[in-house]
């Protein structure tokens, strides 16, 4: 599988749930959403991020969870559309848009983006996870099986590790620690230095807590879908080290994005 063949066919999958769909008004759990305005939502994403694949300037928010949220009120209220059948072929149907668009330009390309900056292929990988996070929500609230499997989760990973120093939240201040992550077959570590975090392929150092998470457990964590706790009593992650206490803390450092 490559990362145009996990946007498409995650995107198809959306589409088949939403196609089940009988009341578009029934809540997501733990959310402030409906079925129909996340489906409504991913519709609308899908547009924006296949215009800035194709080379539109497209602003959109301040690139903070808040600036994010109220960018996603604005849009809702401006488009009315909450068919599920409507949205989940316009879903599909961007998701390839992005695909085609994407492929005529390079993947080092620099875009801007509602969370800043990235290069082409992680603007791709944002698509996925984007994806991912609120089909994952829909199929919950359907109670059908959701589409984050290991063969798509590491394709998230560009985004996630992009965006994890975009993220921290004010419990980062002053922290200082090495972090070891283990997802599946994928490796990297996580630095901070006074609260600040860098991303990188090995840990600078003796790493202070190792994690080896499940890669779908990783995905739903980083996206607030599970709590730390949660994914500890799953028995979907494992921590050790000098300071292993850290690895329930890692988590409450970010905002999900």
């Amino acid at each position: 599988m490559t990362p145009e063949d996990a946007i498409v066919t995650t995107a198809d999958r959306i589409a088949a749930l939403l196609r089940a769909v009988s009341d578009p008004r029934a809540p997501l759990p733990g959310a402030g959403w409906t079925v129909g305005e996340a489906a409504a939502h991913l519709a609308l994403a899908g547009r924006l991020m296949a215009g800035i694949g194709a080379g539109e300037a497209r602003p959109y928010g301040d690139g903070t969870p808040g600036g994010l949220a109220a960018a996603n009120s604005a849009s809702l209220a401006d488009f009315p559309q909450r068919d599920p059948v409507v949205l989940g072929t316009a879903i599909a149907e961007q998701a390839r848009a992005f695909v085609e668009a994407a492929a005529g330009r390079s993947p080092h390309e620099v875009v801007q983006t509602p969370m800043g900056p990235m290069d082409v292929a992680t603007l791709g990988s944002y698509l996925l996870t984007h994806l991912l996070g609120h089909g994952y929500d829909i199929a919950v609230a359907l109670r059908r099986p959701h589409m984050v499997d290991r063969d798509v989760v590491p394709f998230t990973l560009p985004f996630m590790r992009l965006a994890m120093p975009r993220v921290v939240n004010a419990a980062a201040a002053g922290h200082h620690a090495c972090y070891a992550v283990r997802t599946g077959r994928d490796r990297f570590a996580v630095t901070f230095a006074d609260g600040v975090p860098t991303v990188s392929d090995a840990p600078p150092r003796r790493p202070d807590c190792t994690i080896a998470i499940d890669p779908i457990a990783f995905l739903l964590l980083a996206l607030g879908r599970w709590t730390a706790p949660t994914t500890m009593a799953r028995a979907k992650v494992i921590v050790w080290g000098r300071k292993p206490w850290l690895g329930l803390r890692f988590p409450m450092l970010f905002t999900a994005p």
